[in-house]
């Protein structure tokens, strides 16, 4: 009695579908990959990485509390936008300071100058 075997489907036909569900089921569940690499000589440690790898939908990283993508710079034109709002209101207040500070020098300035030069009058008025 033979009994039919059963051969593998063809590359491609079902390993996409397998595929789809498989990377729907990490994105919507997550995975940590988590591992340590140490390079030691002689007992004594010269180097140690520690990797962490989550893979996972941006909306279930959210739910971790995971959203660092949002504020940089280099990945968000929002984060660059408000970055560049920020430093342009330092430098508005910087500037600020530094004009106040011009005016209140000039102003000292000029109320010394004309002191000076009553204090040369009355000097040369007693000679």
């Amino acid at each position: 009695m033979t009994t039919p075997s059963r051969l593998p489907e063809p590359y491609g036909q079902s390993s996409g579908a397998n595929l789809a569900d498989i990377l729907e089921r990490v994105l919507d569940k997550g995975i940590v990959i988590a591992g340590d690499i140490r390079i030691n000589l002689l007992d004594i440690e010269l180097l140690t990485i520690k990797l962490r790898l989550i893979v996972a939908s941006v909306d279930k990283a959210r739910e971790m509390g995971i959203d660092w993508w949002e504020y940089d710079p280099e990945l968000s034109s929002r984060a660059r936008r408000d970055q560049l709002t920020r430093e342009n209101r330092e430098l508005r207040d910087r500037l600020a300071q530094l004009e106040d500070g011009y005016s209140r020098r000039e102003v000292e300035e000029k109320e010394d100058g004309y002191g000076r030069r009553e204090q040369e009058r009355e000097r040369k008025e007693h000679r």
